[in-house]
Order: structure tokens, then sequence, then C-alpha cells
């Protein structure tokens, strides 16, 4: 055996050893493993002297350095030392904080030296303290995307490069990440699109996909030999030139409940596996926040619904009472409005009466017609709806709806209409007669709440949930009002309204399956909006 084999029984574990290690026999190094070599920047057919380790310690070890090195120079066994620790400067030019440990060689001259890593369990302690500070903050996050960028930023400002890999379906591909931006620029290049967009199948990406699996996370000593794995020889070299020598990776699962979400992705040439286990530990409070958010947000859908069906029942209950009171006028008022206008129509045919007895009487059937049709809309909102469907044109039943309120009978203000109807609206199942009730109200509101000389604007659009109908005025609008109030029966916005014709719509648009909205327009005025489903 040579003075540069590895002594000893273990010549086949030493230089594979992770730890920095060297054998001294006599005065001189006779071994030095891999480690030790990174550690010190020393080539493979290299083999320092004594005096030159020696040299790498910082100046305040030489108080028991040099006694040790005249020891073996003479051929003597060193006295023992004990060392919490030493610094020696590595091929990086900083100072390296190692916890010495001794043994004895394969012969008696021979001494056996580690160097542990010293600031390890500092900087595990460190990075411990700084994640469990990142859990506290991921816990009061609201959205997911909020509890993944917090996380990622966490961790790269520990000196990490990182990644998040979203698990969708059988694909994965990137979240949130902190990597080199040349990195990110060559591989935008290399997929023609943002790496954000790019989706990888499970299969192709073994590694990650064992991760998910077992459940464990996966440290990797040498990360360019899975990115040589995982990509052409072109992009592989391209991530070892821009990436530090010696980059190590982590790949550690996270989990929402039971369910697979994505993996945290970790390098750095910092990374051991002491703060490894601190990032596992990590990836799953970071799962457990993005738990946290999903309980949060079924918890707010379940109080809506429930909020939803208090409502309803109000309203339920509100309607029955109406519709009580709904049929008493009726019966009450509707007689009386029968006989009124048959004495209007006799007393129109009679040739005696002056100027002034012709204006009363049309007075009176003016006003006798309006309460007519409010009875008829108090009944229109009480009354069961069933629509009879059938394909009708959104579009059409308003043009219906302006031809009765612009140039009809009403003599209402004279906004000027814009009507925008998109190409491919198609038709819709619904009942004529109750949407063309519903439209025609909700013109007749925005008619009347604009001034005299304004616009109304009317658009018909397919949407993804099926048929809308826009329709926004210029009047005072609702700004400081509850939206959904306004379809309430009775709620008054304007001093002559009647309270009754919003409700109406928004019976009409539920009994269909639709959804009615109503908000301000930023520039003044209101604006509704109906959607029917196809």
């Amino acid at each position: 055996m040579s003075d540069r084999d590895p002594p000893g029984t273990l010549d086949g574990l030493l230089p594979a050893l992770p730890v920095p290690l060297f054998v001294v026999r006599g005065d001189r190094l006779v071994f030095a493993n891999t480690a030790l070599r990174t550690l010190l920047g020393l080539s493979e057919d290299v083999l320092p002297s004594l005096l030159e380790l020696t040299a790498r310690f910082g100046p305040e070890e030489h108080a028991w350095v040099e006694p040790l090195r005249q020891a073996l120079t003479r051929g003597e066994q060193p006295a023992p030392v004990q060392l919490a620790f030493v610094r020696m400067r590595g091929a990086d030019g900083r100072q390296h904080l190692l916890s010495p440990l001794t043994a004895p060689g394969r012969v008696p001259e021979e001494q056996l030296v580690m160097l542990l890593d010293a600031e390890g369990g500092d900087a595990v302690r460190k990075l411990s303290t700084v994640l469990v500070s990142t859990a506290a903050e991921l816990l009061r996050c609201r959205d997911e995307a909020q509890v993944l960028e917090l996380a990622v930023e966490a961790v790269h400002r520990q000196g990490f490069y990182v990644s998040v890999m979203l698990l969708e379906g059988d694909f994965l591909r990137h979240g949130p990440l902190r990597q080199e931006p040349e990195s990110l620029a060559a591989a935008e290049q290399l997929y023609g699109q943002s790496v954000h967009a790019v989706r990888f199948p499970r299969s192709g990406m073994p590694h990650l996909a064992e991760v998910l699996t077992s459940r464990r996370a996966a440290f990797h000593p040498d990360a360019f030999s899975m990115a040589r794995r995982l990509h052409t020889k072109e992009v592989a070299d391209h991530i070892q030139r821009i990436y530090p020598p010696g980059s190590r990776a982590l790949d550690a699962p996270i989990f929402v409940g039971d369910e697979p979400f994505g993996v945290l992705a970790v390098q750095s040439t910092t990374l051991t596996p002491a703060n490894a286990g601190a990032l596992e530990l990590f990836a799953q409070l970071i799962g457990g926040a993005l738990e946290n958010v999903r309980h949060h947000r079924a918890a707010e859908a379940r109080l809506a619904e429930v909020s939803r069906l208090q409502n309803e029942l109000i309203a339920s209950e509100r309607l029955t009472v109406l519709g009580e009171a709904a049929g008493v006028v009726a019966h009450e008022v509707r007689n009386p409005l029968g006989a009124i206008l048959n004495t209007v129509a006799v007393l129109k045919r009679e040739s005696r009466l002056g100027p002034a007895g012709a204006s009363a009487v049309e007075m009176l059937e003016e006003e006798a017609i309006r309460l007519e049709d409010i009875v008829r809309d108090l009944l229109d909102t009480v009354r069961p709806l069933e629509p009879r469907p059938r394909p009708v044109s959104l579009g059409e039943l308003v043009h219906r709806a302006l031809g009765q309120l612009v140039h009809g009978r009403e003599e209402l203000p004279a906004p000027r209409v814009l009507f925008d109807e998109a190409p491919d609206v198609p038709d819709l199942p619904g009942d004529e007669t109750l949407l063309q009730l519903a439209i025609t109200h909700l013109m007749r509101n925005a008619i009347q709440a604009s001034p005299r000389g304004g616009t109304v604007r009317v658009a018909v659009r397919r949407v993804p949930e099926g048929v809308s109908l826009g329709v926004e005025d210029e009047g005072p609008g609702i700004a400081g009002l509850d939206p959904q109030r306004v379809f309430e029966p009775f709620f008054l916005t304007r001093a002559n309204g009647r309270g009754l014709g919003l409700a109406i719509v928004r019976r009409v648009v539920l009994a269909h399956g639709g959804k009615v909205s109503a908000g301000a327009r930023p520039e003044g005025g209101a604006r509704f909006e109906l959607v029917l489903p196809l």
C-alpha cells in the first residue's frame, strides 16, 4: 500500500465520508479524503505537508497546533488536546468553525483526525428559529399563494435557492421560486415560455414522484447529478456553470391533509442533512398552513350559505305576509277601480263636459290606471312563479321593452338609449312572458332614474354562465346603499318610485336559475346585470 492509500480497515469508507478528515503518520500527512480536499481547494494529486496544513489554522489556534506539529516531527505521540472547536481557512477564503475528533490509526504512529462542522449546530438552530417564526406567520395567511410566497422567501433569505413544484393531476409545474435570474432566462429560452407555464409529466420526474409516494424527503449530496438526469446535457452543463460547485439538494413533500400538494425543492452548498431535516419539517408546516387556509375558506363558504339561507327564509316569510296583504288589497281595491274606470268611460262620452270637467276626468283616469298598475305589480311580486320555458331571444325582449317604454303610451323622460347586442348570443330557455315582465321593469327603472338628455346603456353578451343583460344609467345611483336591499319589496331610491319593480326582476331571474346584481358606476349612476343560464 502506498503512502497515499487510506490506512486501516476502512479503506473503502474514508474517501467517501462527507466529513473532512486526514491521517498523520509521524511528521507528514499520508491521507486526505475528498471532503478535506474540497474544503481546502486541493486537487486529487496534491497532498499538503503538515506544515502547510497547520498554516490553514487561524492564529488563535497556534497555541495548540505548534506543539502538536513539533511532537509529530520528533516522532513522539502528541499529548491529547481537548478542543471544542478550531478555526480553519477554507478554499473560499472564509474561516470555518470545526470541531476536531481524533482516533488511532492503523499503526501506533498514525493518527486519524476528523473535522466536524461546528457551525452546523448553530446554523440549524438559527434556521429552525427562522422557520418556526415563519410558520406562525403562515398560519395567519388567508390565501394559498400568499402562504407559498412567504415560505419561499423565508427559505431564500437563509441563503438557499428554492422553488415549489405544484402537483396538478399527473403533471408538475413550477410555483413560487427563487433561483438565479440567468438560470431562469436560459430555461425560458429553452421552453419558449415562462417556467411557470411548463407542465412536466409526473412520470418524467421519478425522484419527485418517489418523494410524493413515500411521503419522505430525499437528500441529494450532488445536485448536479440530479440535474443531468432531468435535463439535456446542454442545460445541465449550463446549470453547473451558474451554480456553485458542491451544491446539494433537498426535495421535501408538501401534503395538505392526506392529499399530495407538491414538493419543496431546495439547493445550496451549505445544505446538510441536519438543516435538511429542519426544512423537511418546514414543508410539513407549509402543508398545515395550506390546510388552515382551506378550512377558513370552507368556513367562510358555510357562513355565506347560512347567511343566504337565513335571508331566503326572511324573504319567504316577508312574501307570505305581503301575499296575504296583497290578496286583501286586490279584492278591496280592484272592484272599486273597475267601477271608477267604467264611470270615467261614461263621462268621457258626455258632451256637456267643459274643458275643466274633461281635464278632471282625464286626471281621474290616469290616477286610476296608475293605481291599477300598482295593484298588478304587487300581485306580480308575491304570486308563485312557474316558468314555462321555451327558446327566447333576450335581445328581442329588450327591443320590445324599449318600444313600449320609449315609444309607447308611457310618458317617461326621454334619455338616449344605446343598445349593443353581441352577434354570438344564442337563444336561451325561458318563460317569455315572465322575462318580458322582468326586462320591462329593469328598463323602466333605468329610464326613470336617468335625467332628461342622459344616456342609458344596454348590452347583451354571452358569458361563461350563460347570457348577460347589463343596464347602466346616469341617475343618482345607489352609492352608500346595500346593493342587495334595492331588490327588496318597497325599498325606494326615488321619491316617486313604487319599490316593486326590482323585486319582480329578482324573483323572475331566480325562478329561471339565474342571478342579478346591482352596483354603482364609478362615473355616477347605477349598473344592473342579470345573468340567465343556457
